[in-house]
């Protein structure tokens, strides 16, 4: 499979950034699994990181961010706090991997800011935007998966995969309003940018699920790669 990595390699030594969006239990992280398996068996360098966390300083402020504690300071402070996470998280992980040609798979990136912060209209769009462009600089997904699943059965496979006593975290205690918004959003960001954003249907099953992603990334970022590199070789 390393002749599929020296094609990548002859596009652009910059590797591909991917991120997984969704609202709770729509099954992000296992399908991150599956397709750094996928890319990996393809001859592709990939790593898998997170949000909020995916660095040493951003893991610190993950457990605050999820603890609820900065909840009551407003969804202006949480959505800072996010970015200010998210700095450290592209300058530490995502940044220098992308410049070594390694394929960068996020579990969350900054459309969860969107959607969750600004769900329910609590945030001016434009205060999110100006978030964005002080936070991502030319960081930007290459391509965005968005994870769609009906919030009730999210909800139900969050509780599922919680341990014995433990508790949901901020955002899974957020009420089922609040989660049928979410997943608007969502949508709605998919909507707004198709060359970016793909819809995936995760209801079905998990291995149903993972071939459907491995079908996306490799439609929009390694099969164009190859054609292109034979084209011009």
């Amino acid at each position: 499979m390393s002749e599929g990595r020296l094609h990548l390699r002859a596009i652009s030594e910059r590797g591909s950034f991917i991120t997984l969006e969704g609202g709770e239990g729509a099954g992000k992280s296992t399908q991150i699994g599956h397709l750094l398996v996928n890319l990996r068996e393809a001859g592709i360098e990939a790593i898998g990181t997170r949000e909020p966390g995916g660095s040493p300083g951003a893991e610190i402020l993950r457990k605050v961010l999820l603890s609820g504690s900065v909840a009551r300071l407003g969804p202006a402070a949480e959505a800072i706090l996010f970015s200010a996470a998210r700095i450290d998280h592209i300058d530490k992980t995502i940044k220098p991997a992308l410049a070594a040609g390694t394929f960068v798979v996020s579990d969350r990136f900054a459309d969860s800011t969107r959607a969750y912060q600004g769900a329910r209209g609590q945030l001016d769009p434009r205060f999110l935007r100006a978030l964005e462009r002080i936070t991502l600089d030319d960081v930007r997904p290459d391509l965005t998966l968005i994870l769609d699943l009906p919030v009730a059965e999210g909800l139900a496979r969050a509780a599922a995969r919680r341990r014995a006593g433990e508790a949901p975290d901020r955002f899974e205690r957020e009420d089922l309003p609040f989660h049928e918004s979410l997943r608007a959003a969502f949508l709605s960001i998919a909507a707004a940018e198709p060359r970016r954003c793909i819809v995936i249907d995760a209801a079905g099953a998990e291995e149903e699920v993972a071939q459907a992603i491995f079908e996306a990334v490799s439609n929009r970022l390694i099969v164009p790669a190859v054609v292109k590199q034979v084209r011009h070789g």
